[in-house]
């Protein structure tokens, strides 16, 4: 098979596959727009009409520390995804890089040599662990955190609630100053409470940090296990961050990006030009994020080589 039939072959199935995909949202809508019609579910949704009443200790309203964490979430989680992407696809890597062991970190053993890449991943999958036990402590200490964690089994009817108005186009009434919808809730605590730690610990145990000589423990928990739960994960990651954007700029843009970026309640322009300016960091560190410019850092902390 010639390179251009390939192509051909490859561009056929994308459409076939994009063609599917279309017809399977078309038909999610006309059923739930269907389903809606009927006195049962209409019953239903106005018995759980998509959110719970959150505690009374609840706080109300975003502080400015949960605007700042959601930038530097979104920015690691992003360089996160690239540089993971480029460790799984890569076959042979142009540059690598071999930690110093002279510095604070010292161990008996040699230090593994890794790609520049992977250093690069790890490094940033370090700093968004610092900014996720600020992030932790600070959810806990100010209450915050009784907004994303379900306190009540009704959770799960309010969410199928909220799902089926979402596929009806019908949407569930907004207010994230307050509260969010059952559906919002059990998204972010997956994200917060499985999918992050998931993350962590999978990479951990693929990292060059797990200890290679615990053969008890490599047994429990082998590498193979963690492989197979990493990519997943990370393309859960991907599809959170697909579907939050959508709905963020199609569910009152400018009261979203106000609550996520300026901690205000209000249809002012300040949330979006703050959120304007994250896109431009996250541009600019996308476009560094490659071995021209990772090459001196790296250098300060390891010998680069080819």
């Amino acid at each position: 098979m010639t390179t251009t039939t390939k192509r051909t072959t490859t561009l056929r199935k994308k459409r076939l596959q994009a063609a599917i995909a279309i017809a399977a949202l078309l038909a999610i809508v006309l059923i739930a727009k269907w389903l809606r019609t009927l006195p049962e579910v209409q019953a239903f949704v106005a018995d759980y009409p998509g959110h719970v009443i959150l505690p009374a200790t609840a706080p109300t309203g975003l502080p400015v520390w949960l605007a700042w964490q959601h930038f530097l979430n979104a920015f690691f989680i992003l360089l996160i995804i690239r540089s993971g992407w480029l460790v799984r696809t890569t076959v042979r890597p142009q540059e690598y890089w071999t930690r110093n062991n002279t510095g604070l970190i010292k161990t008996k053993g040699k230090p593994a040599k890794i790609s520049l890449t992977l250093w690069f991943h790890l490094s940033l999958d370090a700093l968004w662990v610092l900014n996720g036990i600020v992030f932790m402590v600070l959810l806990f200490t100010t209450g915050q955190w009784t907004r994303i964690v379900p306190t009540g089994l009704d959770v799960v009817p309010n969410a199928f609630s909220a799902g089926l108005q979402y596929a009806s186009l019908q949407w569930p009434n907004e207010n994230g100053w307050v509260y969010y919808n059952s559906l919002q809730v059990l998204a972010y605590f997956t994200t917060v409470f499985i999918a992050a730690p998931l993350a962590i610990l999978t990479g951990l145990r693929m990292s060059p940090a797990w200890p290679k000589d615990a053969a008890r423990l490599n047994k429990a928990y082998p590498v193979e296990l963690a492989r197979t739960v990493h990519f997943p994960v990370m393309l859960y990651f991907v599809l959170f961050v697909a579907v939050h954007v959508f709905l963020v700029f199609t569910t009152g843009l400018f009261r979203n990006l106000n609550h996520m970026y300026a901690a205000q309640d209000d249809d002012s322009w300040t949330g979006f030009w703050f959120f304007a300016v994250s896109i431009v960091v996250m541009t600019t560190a996308w476009f560094l994020a490659r071995p021209l410019f990772l090459r001196p850092v790296a250098s300060l902390m390891g010998k680069v080589s080819k």
